[in-house]
């Protein structure tokens, strides 16, 4: 929002929130009939009126691969412009990046109808694409210019343009994220030479769609905060440096905010003299800029089919949000998740996600490619542990400090918790973490005081052993109804008198673990806290009960770029086995934590409250 909202800030459909698209459907609806019901005698059709609708789609497709290359990029480091983070709320702010598609959409369909001359249009008119360059180079830059230098008046400003300047560290898709009435001055003016083309009589379908295309790829281009414009370019054709703009020298607009005010062609800032001076520098140095290496990896893996959507590469707004795998309109698009799927388990190696700093250490998010089901085949054993070796060994070229296995990458059937991985390579210098003794440290310290019994179900684990242990060592009582899972905890004296088997479910608080069933969850009496010990959570059968969540803690205000939620944990909360490699990063820890070996509890639980971290409230 802008510092002071002026009039028509807000989008006419802000209200309907996701059924804006509904504002389109009569046109869809009416383009798709006409042409699936002409006769044969009848003229031919429109094929603008009909191209409308999946030209939109595409301008989205096109808007979603630049924000997930841009931010493949810039978690990678390399030709990165801007080294600020971006947060949540900038998310928020930009989640609206589709109103000017629809408003785009409303304009065409309706120009289309009223308008002589603006359908029925050939494929392509040479004289109509000349028309086009020459205004757009002319006037439409010029226009530009001056209106976007006005809007850098201190009263246009605070009450329009100061929303889009919001984002320092920008996106592809801060580029259209403007006020309403903004967007509409900037519509008018790159509608000169559509507009010119139509009452000429030279329109073509090309020169329309390709002239929006053209203003798409150079807006995203713009605040994509990579350099991807080589100087081999400049030096070939060098006037192309007045013609064309680069991704560094918009990034000096957002920083320096008097600068670099061009639209797309740098020749008005260098006839008015406001071009930055330092924007070949920042260009130079840009293109130069070495892949960044991190001190701490975090390596996880696709969940569901519908978590590549999850991603911090994915649909940012859906990243921003706690992962619902049900989402309604993910059934839509099930071509693009068979296709995504199909892509994912072909490509052969890990890549990066995202990345994260916190006071001078650097983090990234490493995606396993493929899916828990993979995790839980044996004819994928090998070929997941491969994948993971492999990132391992990168990690260590790399020189990264500490790698944290995150959800089944440390499942003890897959690899011992790790430790199949130190008995192969035991000259690694980066230290392998499987975040279990922070695990179990964040479960024990979540129990209400004065709990005096607590009933433990689910699948044995390194994590529960831990928990069980640290709890009947504080006097509490732990009970399971299951005398199996009784004898895998009971060694010699180290549980005392409190592990116990009980016969009934009368506890109030359970811990759970994998493989907690629902016939489970329907013996546990009204009011139940259930506590997970586990890497997911348990599916909710009990609407009376309470569920805590996987074993998180919330990061410190200066962790940056943290603006896309962990699976299914809320914003700003990371998981316990996240947690971990960080603070060991942190701390300089120089041992591994793996297969069996377990850190002091307290130890690891201090570090990670002196470092910022804290729990996660209670769900009660």
């Amino acid at each position: 929002m802008a510092t002071n909202p002026g009039v028509l800030t807000d989008w006419p459909w802000k209200r309907l929130g996701n059924f804006k698209y509904v504002i389109l459907a009569p046109w869809v609806v009416h383009s798709t009939y006409s042409f699936v019901s002409r006769g044969r005698e009848e003229e031919d059709a429109d094929l603008v009126y009909i191209l409308i609708f999946p030209f939109l789609l595409i301008r989205a497709l096109h808007s979603q691969i630049w924000v997930s290359y841009s931010r493949y990029k810039t978690a990678k480091g390399n030709n990165r412009i801007v080294d600020k983070g971006i947060e949540f709320e900038q998310v928020d702010r930009e989640s609206n990046w589709d109103d000017q598609i629809i408003l785009n959409g409303l304009l065409f369909y309706s120009a289309n109808r009223i308008i002589p001359g603006a359908s029925h249009l050939p494929i392509w008119r040479t004289d109509g694409v000349i028309i086009t360059v020459l205004l757009h180079a002319g006037p439409v830059e010029f226009f530009y210019y001056w209106l976007h230098r006005a809007l850098h008046h201190h009263y246009l400003y605070s009450r329009y343009h100061s929303h889009h300047h919001s984002s320092i560290a920008s996106e592809p898709i801060t580029s259209v994220i403007h006020p309403f009435a903004e967007e509409v001055a900037y519509f008018v003016l790159f509608t000169i030479p559509l507009i010119t083309m139509v009452f000429t009589g030279t329109a073509s379908i090309v020169a329309a769609f390709g002239y929006i295309t053209y203003i798409d790829l150079m807006n995203m281009m713009g605040h994509c905060n990579f350099e991807l414009v080589p100087n081999w370019v400049f030096s070939v054709f060098p006037p192309l440096k007045y013609l064309m703009y680069t991704p560094s020298y918009h990034s000096l607009h957002h920083t320096q905010f008097r600068t670099n005010y061009a639209l797309f062609m740098p020749v008005y800032d260098y006839i008015y003299g406001t071009v930055d001076k330092s924007t070949d520098a920042l260009y130079e140095s840009s293109l130069k800029r070495r892949e960044e290496l991190p001190d701490v990896v975090y390596l996880t893996h696709l969940t569901t089919a519908n978590s590549v959507y999850h991603l911090h590469l994915g649909f940012a707004s859906m990243a921003s949000k706690p992962f619902a795998a049900s989402n309604w309109y993910l059934m839509a698009m099930w071509p693009v998740t068979c296709w995504s799927v199909f892509f994912t388990c072909m490509y052969g190696r890990t890549f990066v996600s995202e990345r994260n700093a916190l006071d001078k250490l650097k983090m990234q998010s490493w995606v396993v490619p493929r899916f828990t089901k993979h995790y839980l085949l044996r004819q994928q054993k090998e070929v997941v542990n491969n994948l993971i070796e492999e990132a391992i060994l990168e990690a260590d070229r790399k020189g990264a400090k500490v790698l944290s296995l995150g959800l089944l990458n440390q499942n003890e059937e897959l690899n011992g918790n790790g430790e199949l991985y130190i008995q192969r390579y035991p000259k690694l210098k980066i230290k392998i973490v499987d975040g279990s003794s922070l695990a179990a440290a964040v479960v024990v310290n979540s129990i209400p005081e004065g709990t005096s019994q607590i009933l433990l179900s689910g699948k044995f684990s390194k994590v529960s052993y831990a928990i069980a242990l640290a709890l009947c060592q504080k006097g509490v009582q732990m009970a399971t109804v299951n005398v199996d899972k009784y004898k895998q905890f009971e060694q010699g004296d180290k549980f005392g008198n409190n592990l116990v088997i009980s016969d009934n479910y009368d506890q109030k608080i359970w811990l759970v673990g994998e493989g907690f069933t629902e016939r489970e969850q329907m013996n546990a009496t009204k009011g139940t806290l259930f506590i997970p010990f586990s890497q997911f959570p348990p599916k909710k059968f009990r609407e009376d009960c309470y569920y805590q969540t996987t074993p998180a803690m919330v990061a410190p205000k200066s962790l940056e770029n943290l603006h896309s939620c962990e699976n299914w944990l809320g914003r700003r909360v990371m998981s316990a086995w996240r947690v971990a490699g960080i603070v060991h990063g942190l701390e300089g820890w120089n041992v591994h934590e793996c297969g069996q070996t377990t850190f002091s509890k307290d130890k690891v639980w201090k570090a990670s409250l002196d470092h910022g971290f804290r729990p996660v409230p209670m769900s009660i």
